[in-house]
Parts: structure tokens; sequence; C-alpha cells
């Protein structure tokens, strides 16, 4: 049977899977198809779902459209999003209206705006919009809204390498089980992974990255206030989104962002304290969580010394006593790294600066790490690769294609090989006196 239209669209398509379109038509016909598919394909549809919090059970229905109208207009103007979600769940209902934008095309806010009112009028409790953009958090938007609008109407995120990570996670992890379905996923990837599509990574900074980085190689002040400091700083959320992406397929997990709470429920903090980090320190930063992984990956952007650095914390395993010792422990976890460049940093106690040296030196004698430091024990070590990048540095595509190149290489030569020390478990210590100790003899008379 076909789908019910609900009652407040005058016209709707039931999303399909292979829509007749105009040849022309990318956007709609990348949207039908994978519209079609959050209903044909269950896991699918349910991690789609549950990224923006609505939880989807055996007994959930979910119907997707598109080219749809509305009864009625907002301020004169017939709107048409791109498509509707809609969700049920025995009673109860929730839907969503859908917005996309494929290639290089982006969101505008006056559009989104009237979406939401729209919502609003006809009792739709999201908009959720597709695009090329990237965000920390489906949750989170990438187009700031006026304040003024105060409509209770959820906004929510996808980008398109989101949907696709999504679609070669649940192939690596053989989490479709319906034989069909999995057919469909294994050809939509296919399908998004052709050009065709219109799907893409965050593949080059913005034309005010070159400005920014030069005015701070010649020791030039960027004020906070800057609007290019604002569209860098937007730019790279975009990127390091799109490369803890990038790693969640080379890894067949899903990795993200470390981000303080505080971050996450106010982006706009974020933001703010990232532009503060860019024209304060000349720095960029980012954490990338892995899991199972021995600590998260830092990255840090160093505009003034035109350096790429990629690090990882270990503690210093305390059952062994000198500092060698510890050296050693981590020496050999990386034994048969090749990367260049590899160097270990080690922190000692109280206010003694950190010390440095490079991982072919400490191969060869490890004893020289405590040199200065003999009457000291090493309690953490850094282990990172800092790579000067020169003009490549400031330019829009390169910078991208080198971050891109440098973070996973170091994650396989060094992060996946590396292990937290964990204290072992306590045991219990037999005595001469506690093994001749008898238990006292009980109802003797």
């Amino acid at each position: 049977m076909a789908d019910k239209l609900p009652d407040y669209l005058v016209r709707g398509e039931v999303a399909r899977l292979f829509p007749v379109l105009a040849t022309t038509s990318k956007e709609g016909r990348t949207t039908s198809i994978v519209l079609s598919c959050i209903c044909l394909i269950h896991e699918f549809g349910r991690e789609l779902l549950e990224s923006i919090g609505k939880r989807v059970g055996t007994r959930a229905t979910i119907q997707t459209f598109t080219e749809i109208s509305f009864k009625g207009a907002i301020d004169g103007e017939q709107l048409r999003p791109d498509g509707l979600i809609t969700l049920k769940v025995g009673s109860k209902s929730w839907s969503a209206l859908v917005e996309t934008k494929v290639g290089n095309n982006t969101l505008e806010a006056n559009q989104l705006t009237n979406y939401r009112d729209l919502a609003k009028k006809h009792n739709i409790d999201a908009v959720i919009t597709i695009s090329n953009q990237f965000t920390s958090s489906p949750k989170n938007h990438p187009i700031q809204l006026s304040g003024s609008n105060r409509s209770k109407v959820d906004m929510f995120h996808w980008s398109w390498m989101h949907i696709r990570t999504t679609v070669e996670l649940l192939l690596a992890n053989n989490d479709v089980h319906d034989s069909d379905q999995l057919l469909l996923l294994e050809e939509l990837k296919r399908f998004l992974t052709h050009e065709s599509a219109g799907v893409k990574g965050f593949d080059q900074m913005p034309p005010q990255w070159a400005e920014i980085a030069a005015e701070i190689s010649t020791g030039s002040v960027i004020s906070p206030r800057s609007p290019k400091a604002m569209t860098v700083i937007d730019a790279w959320q975009q990127e390091t989104r799109d490369l803890s992406l990038i790693l969640s397929r080379q890894t067949e997990v899903s990795v993200s962002e470390k981000i303080s709470r505080s971050h996450l429920n106010d982006p706009k903090l974020r933001i703010k304290d990232q532009i503060d980090t860019l024209c304060n320190q000349q720095l960029m930063t980012a954490s990338i969580e892995i899991p199972d992984a021995a600590s998260p990956v830092e990255i840090i952007a160093d505009i003034r010394g035109r350096t790429i650095t990629a690090s990882m914390k270990l503690r210093a395993p305390e059952d062994r006593k000198s500092t060698t010792a510890r050296l050693n422990w981590l020496l050999r976890q990386v034994k048969s790294a090749t990367m260049n460049d590899i160097h270990i940093r080690l922190h000692w106690p109280g206010k003694n600066k950190p010390t440095m040296h490079s991982i072919e030196k400490l191969r060869v004698d490890s004893s020289v790490a405590s040199a200065e430091m003999e009457h000291l024990q090493v309690h953490s070590f850094d282990i990172l690769v800092c790579k000067r990048t020169g003009r490549r540095f400031s330019g829009a595509r390169t910078f991208i294609a080198d971050l891109e190149e440098i973070i996973p290489e170091f994650y396989k030569e060094v992060g996946q090989t590396l292990s937290a020390w964990k204290a072992k478990a306590p045991a219990i210590k037999s005595t001469p006196d506690h093994d001749e100790q008898k238990l006292p003899e009980l109802n003797r008379p």
C-alpha cells in the first residue's frame, strides 16, 4: 500500500530508489536515493536518526517523501523543501523537513529561517539539512540563524560525508543482517563514492587563509573581531570534522573530535575560544578521539612556524623505577615506526621544564634522556611528529592535503601501536607469620 501523505501536504512523492528526474537534477536524484534507503535499510535509518536523538526500535515506521508542497504559504511564497521524513512509533509521531545541497552549493540562513517557520506552522518537529558543509555534531548546525527567531523547531545537520561514513561503518562491521538490505547498502556506498552524486570532503581552506598566514608570518596582530579569523576558524572546524570521518573510514570504527562539554553545549563559545587561540598564540588546535587508542591524537597547526604537529600523551609506567627503564617501555612499543621526525617529550616532576629528543637518538642510547635529570623520574611522555611544510602551509588546498596525510600516517606508524600503562591488580602478600597462623578452633570443649 502506498504511503499516505500527511494532511498538511497537497503534493508529495514517496522517495524513490530509482528516481525519474532530469539528468541535470543531481541534487534531487541524490536526495531521493538516500531518503529511500533510510526507509528500506533498517540499520541505516536507525543510525542516522539516532544521531539526532530519535530512537528507532523494531516497532518504528519510517516514511520519506520528495517533491513536496504544502497547503498555504509563508509570506506569500510557496516554499518547497527537498524532502520530508516521518517517524511513527505506536500513536506517537515525529517529522522533519529535509533541505539538501550538493557539490559546492551551500545552505542559506534566510531559506532555513523560512523552513523553520513553515515547520512550526504545520507542527513539524525539526528541519534537517544535508550538504557538504561539516559540523562537530549533527545536533550542531553550521548556519547560525538569527537570535530573534525563537522557533521551537529543532535544527539538525548531516554532512554527506557523515552519511557516507555511516554507510561504510555499517558495512565494515557487518551490522546489516538482511541480505537484500545489505545489497542495497553496498550499492548506496558505490553511488555516494561516485563524483556524480555531488558528495565531497572538505578539500580547501577559504581565500582568507592565505591572508591570515601571510599577516602572521610578518608579525601582524590579528584582531579577535576580524571577519577573516571567523572564516578561517569555521573552515578549520569543518576540516577537523572531515578528518575524523576520514579516520573513521580508515579504522572502521567511529572516530570523533574530543570537545569539552561547554563547547558542545555552546558552539559560539567554541568558535570564540578558537579565535582567541588563533589571534593570541597563532595556533589552531584539535583533539581526535579514536576508540581504544592509548590517548587522543592532539593536532596543532602552528601558523607562525608553518608546522603541523600530531602527538599522543602517555603516563609513564610507575612499576619501573628509573627514567631509562620507563623510556625503554615506550620505545619498545614504537620499534617498527619509520616515519621521519618522530620525537619524544619527557615531562618531569615539579617546575622542571620538559625535555625532548629525537627517537633516532634515543634508540641509540636511551640513557641520554636522564643525563640532566638523574635525580628525577619522568612521569609522562608525549610522542609526536612535527612537520614543517613551508610554502605549502599557506596554500588553500596543500594545507588540507598535508594535514590529511600527516595525521593518518602518524596514527598508523605510532598511535595504533601504543598501549597505555595500567597498574597491576594488587596481590595478597604471604608472610611466614601469616603462613604459620592457624585458625582458632571453634566449639572446643
